[in-house]
């Protein structure tokens, strides 16, 4: 069986595998629609005023500059996009793929 770069099994003494390692994106992607939301993000959402979209960014370590990358658009524009209390659709659509969750998690 072929394993994905990005996985890594972790084997236990006896040699049989014991655990999967993936990333935290790829995690989030399978839980289901109504996952609860991290905690993190709610704060950054309360504490600091921050959108979905930025606490999101935040919660997974990415800066503006990256998300622009991954989006194509320049980190300005993003900037911009971030501040949108809701994004259009389209747009929350190329957020969360650059993310790694599903677009129902930015509109909260």
């Amino acid at each position: 069986m072929s394993t994905p770069n990005h996985v890594q099994i972790i084997y236990g003494p006896d040699g049989a595998p014991a655990f999967v390692v993936i990333p935290y994106a790829d995690y989030v992607a399978t839980q289901p629609r109504d996952a609860p939301v991290p905690n993190e993000v709610v704060g950054y959402m309360v504490k600091e005023g921050l959108t979905a979209v930025g606490a999101w960014r935040r919660h997974l370590g990415f800066s503006q500059a990256e998300v622009a990358e991954r989006i194509g658009i320049s980190r300005a524009a993003y900037a911009q996009q971030e501040q949108a209390k809701k994004p259009r659709k389209p747009t929350r659509e190329k957020i969360a793929a650059a993310f790694g969750i599903s677009p129902e998690l930015l509109d909260l």
